[in-house]
């Protein structure tokens, strides 16, 4: 079967390093590319525990744009094995189950939860986190019984959504209700990555939120917000008029599409703006919490500059470094918190995995995912879909998927 494999040389990732200031075309359509078509053989079952899928579609992330051009941490570099097929935001129909699979069967459609924690790993007892219900922290992504690798798509053992089929762990399968679209199970994952966090740090009665970034991790927090219920003000930062318009649909109340969220913080929350002898001014007052999906050194500074006193920054981008002015950290109190995808939260007296509240909200009608999705792509056609992300609000995008008949 034909794939979109990820594959690592040293040697042309230092040339790419250097030939890529020049043109981002050598990333992705040069001999040189570290990502390309390939002929795999098709997976099989690598257990009992397993099923096969066969892929209806798969998400393409910011994540994997970052590993295209090289822009991973390198910290993060113990957990993974190449090469890989690429794609973790995927959904399909299973094609056979293994014999102690209960969760699904032949015929179903799935959402999978890609992370590979200690269950899939064959790891029992499981670590610390898993054993927390953080299995999206798990203390294992590099040992068990697969390669290295912290989800599928990273993992040289496992493919990912990038391919005709795919195999995934019992653990990670969910299946959707009769008759959902195929883009809604490919919503699935960006979906919990952001309830994930609103679970994490619950807006209360009252509150004034900001959501920095009004991409698609932007627009699921938003979604998720409103899908829980919370009554507080929501405003998005993002200078883009698409992304700004498709986070009013999300449910945003306001939008800062300046760039400048320390200057128009004031007129949204009622803060009082000061200008230090030095720097950017700092609010005293402001949002109450902050949900920042970009993760740079200018917009976690700015977010905690126009916090206010007790607040709480939840930080979802994933940068690889950052370089902050922590005097707010400890003037007004704040606590900044990092997630990392998803894994168990009380529900309802219960705790369920988040695709399991994802679903519920589904079912029930309080969110919907479908129609985040802009664009869709063959797999042969992956040279556009990478330029089409790289330029989102010229193409109107939101979430590009690989779509399979």
């Amino acid at each position: 079967m034909k794939a979109l494999v990820f594959e690592l040389s040293l040697p042309r990732a230092g040339a790419l390093m250097s030939l890529g200031r020049a043109s981002q075309k050598f990333f992705y359509d040069s001999p040189l590319s570290l990502i390309s078509i390939k002929d795999v053989d098709e997976p099989v079952l690598p257990g009992p525990d397993w099923v096969k899928v066969k892929t209806a579609a798969c998400g393409f992330c910011a994540s994997d744009l970052n590993l295209i051009f090289l822009r991973e941490s390198l910290t993060a570099s113990p957990f993974s094995s190449f090469p890989c097929i690429m794609g973790h935001e995927m959904c399909g129909t299973v094609v056979e189950a293994g014999g102690s699979v209960d969760k699904a069967k032949q015929g179903d459609m799935v959402a999978v939860a890609p992370i590979l924690s200690c269950a899939t790993r064959g790891i029992d007892p499981v670590c610390t986190a898993c054993a927390k219900g953080l299995v999206c922290n798990c203390e294992n992504f590099a040992r068990g019984n697969l390669a290295p690798g912290m989800f599928l798509g990273l993992c040289k053992d496992v493919g990912g959504g990038f391919a005709p089929y795919f195999v995934a762990h019992k653990s990670q399968v969910f299946v959707m209700p009769k008759g959902t679209r195929p883009e809604t199970g490919a919503m699935m994952e960006p979906f919990c990555v952001g309830l994930a966090a609103v679970l994490g740090s619950s807006p209360r009665e009252g509150e004034k939120v900001l959501v920095i970034g009004g991409g698609v991790i932007g627009n699921t927090v938003v979604r998720a917000i409103r899908a829980l219920g919370a009554d507080c003000k929501i405003t998005v930062a993002d200078p883009s008029p698409f992304a700004a318009g498709v986070a009013r649909l999300s449910g945003a109340d306001s939008i800062i599409a300046s760039g400048d969220i320390i200057a128009d913080a004031p007129a949204l929350t009622g803060g009082t703006s000061y200008k230090p002898l030095m720097g950017k001014n700092i609010l005293m007052g402001g949002f109450d919490r902050i949900f920042d999906t970009v993760g740079s050194s200018n917009t976690l500074n700015a977010a905690m500059r126009c916090l206010a006193a007790g607040g709480e920054i939840m930080m979802l981008g994933i940068g690889a470094s950052a370089k902050l002015d922590l005097t707010a950290l400890w003037l007004k109190k704040q606590t900044i918190k990092g997630t990392l995808a998803y894994g168990f939260e009380p529900w309802e007296g219960k705790s369920l995995h988040v695709y399991e509240i994802a679903l519920e909200l589904i079912k029930k009608g309080k969110v919907r995912l479908d129609d985040l999705v802009t664009h869709r792509f063959a797999l042969s056609e992956y040279k556009r879909q990478i330029e089409v992300n790289l330029a989102k609000g010229r193409h109107q995008a939101m979430k590009t998927i690989t779509w399979f008949d």
